[in-house]
Parts: C-alpha cells; sequence; structure tokens
C-alpha cells in the first residue's frame, strides 16, 4: 500500500524563533511548517496575549485544519529567558526535533558611522540571541540524542556587507555561519544537525526604512533570477534542512540569493 501524505514534518516539534510577524521569513516558515504536519512553538519578544490567538487562526487557515501551536514571549538575548522557553516547550509538547532562528535585526550605516552601542545591539539581538537559544535547545537535543538546528545568516556576511546591512550587521552574521559550523562538529556525534542560511533581500518588514524603491530596484537588476527573494524562498530552504531530505548535511551553509552571489 502506498503512503500517498507527502508531507515531511508530521508530529515533529518545531521552535522557530522570530515568527509573530504575518511579513516575516520566520512566519513563512511556520506557515509551510504546519502544512507539513509539525507543531509549532513560536519564541518572540513581541509575543503578546492576542499573539496565540491572531497566529493560531492564520495558521489554520493557510494549514486548512487546526495546528497544534504555543507562543511563548522571549527576549532571546537574556539566556535565562531562551532556557525557560524551550522548558515550556518541552512542557507543552513533550520534545523538540527543531530550532528554527529566524530573528534578527539589521541596519545600514557606514563602518565610520556606527556607534559602540549600535555595535551591541547587533551582536546581542544576531549573534548572542542564535548563540543562547542554540544553547538552551542543545540541553534537550543532547539528551534525546537527536535534533536539527537551522540559523538564519546572510549573504552580507559571505561579501562583506551591502546594501541592506553594515560592518556590524555582516560581522553579526559571519558570527552566525562560525556558530553554526561549531555546534555541527561538536554534536553531530550525536546525532545532531546544524546548517545555515545565507538569503540575500528579501521582502520582508527588515526593508522598510533601509532600502527605497530605487535601491531596491538596483539591486534586483544584478540578480541573475531578476527578482528579490520572498520568505517562502527561505522557509523551503529552512523545511529542506529541517526534514529528513537532508538526513546526511551538517555544518552547511546554504545560499539562497538568486545567484547574485556566486562563489
Amino acid at each position: 500500500m502506498k503512503n500517498n501524505d507527502f508531507r515531511l514534518l508530521i508530529d515533529h516539534v518545531c521552535v522557530i524563533v522570530g515568527a509573530a510577524n504575518r511579513r516575516s521569513i520566520g512566519y513563512a516558515t511556520a506557515e509551510l511548517f504546519a502544512s507539513h504536519g509539525a507543531k509549532i512553538a513560536i519564541l518572540d519578544v513581541a509575543v503578546n496575549e492576542s499573539t496565540q490567538e491572531e497566529l493560531a487562526s492564520a495558521l489554520a487557515e493557510s494549514a486548512g485544519h487546526p495546528v497544534p501551536l504555543i507562543c511563548i514571549p522571549c527576549n532571546i538575548v537574556d539566556p535565562a529567558a531562551c532556557d525557560q522557553a524551550m522548558e515550556q516547550v518541552v512542557a507543552h509538547f513533550g520534545s523538540i526535533d527543531s530550532l528554527i532562528n529566524c530573528a534578527g535585526v539589521v541596519r545600514s550605516e557606514g563602518m565610520l558611522d556606527i556607534p559602540s552601542q549600535d555595535l551591541a545591539f547587533m551582536i546581542d539581538v544576531n549573534l548572542k540571541g542564535t548563540f543562547h537559544t542554540c544553547q538552551s535547545a542543545l540541553t534537550h537535543f543532547a539528551k534525546q540524542k537527536s535534533g536539527r538546528i537551522v540559523n538564519l545568516a546572510s549573504v552580507a556576511a559571505q561579501r562583506g556587507g551591502g546594501l541592506v546591512g553594515g560592518a556590524h550587521y555582516a560581522a553579526s552574521k559571519g558570527g552566525v555561519l562560525s556558530l553554526t559550523k561549531a555546534i555541527a562538529r561538536e554534536f553531530g556525534p550525536q546525532g545532531i544537525r546544524a546548517n545555515a542560511i545565507c538569503p540575500s533581500m528579501t521582502e520582508t518588514g527588515m526593508l522598510d526604512g533601509n532600502v527605497n524603491d530605487e535601491q531596491f530596484q538596483q539591486v534586483v537588476a544584478g540578480i541573475p533570477l531578476r527578482r528579490a527573494g520572498k520568505p517562502l524562498d527561505i522557509a523551503n530552504a529552512c523545511l529542506f534542512l529541517a526534514s529528513d531530505l537532508s538526513a546526511y548535511i551538517t555544518g552547511l551553509t546554504l545560499d539562497v540569493n538568486g545567484g547574485g552571489h556566486i562563489h
């Protein structure tokens, strides 16, 4: 008897960090994962009393059925908050199978215009925040000897910044790439995989205030596929890396950039 269910994450518990905004890569990932049968835990500093109901309704409408969901307010700069959030997910769902780190901030100042506090903020959220959520999830992954981590970095980490993202942003995302490789090497023997994705300019709220229409069109003109990324483009890559389709892949940096940076 053939199995006609092509869903890739049936009953997998997937923690997605940075998914409260419906224009984000994180939300697109939650939506896609839900359609593949996943149980979703959203960790986001923007989660409030109405978030669970709003996202549950949106995900159910997209998936065509109610989606097992928990939304937890979490400031990823605080390691204790990350530990507590992961404990809450385990208490609710019984385990964690995947961690997808989509939270981040971007600013576009030139190197000489970056004050120390902006550098600290960028490193705190993009690098330390990713480190904290990985560390918290790995505590559980190590016990169960399984788990998948997908960290969102950026093409800025590969090419040294660019239009969207200054030197502090590029440095923070470069750290995410190195962190991901270190996790893959250390925890691979325990059956835990860690991979990173480097998106290029993607049509999310992070472009607001950082890119005007003229700049946007200029960037698109330099992309071989002649368009910016969509949140779903990145979510599809997350699905690949969180599923068994990538069972023998770890320590990878996956480019999702329309050919804008070929190296």
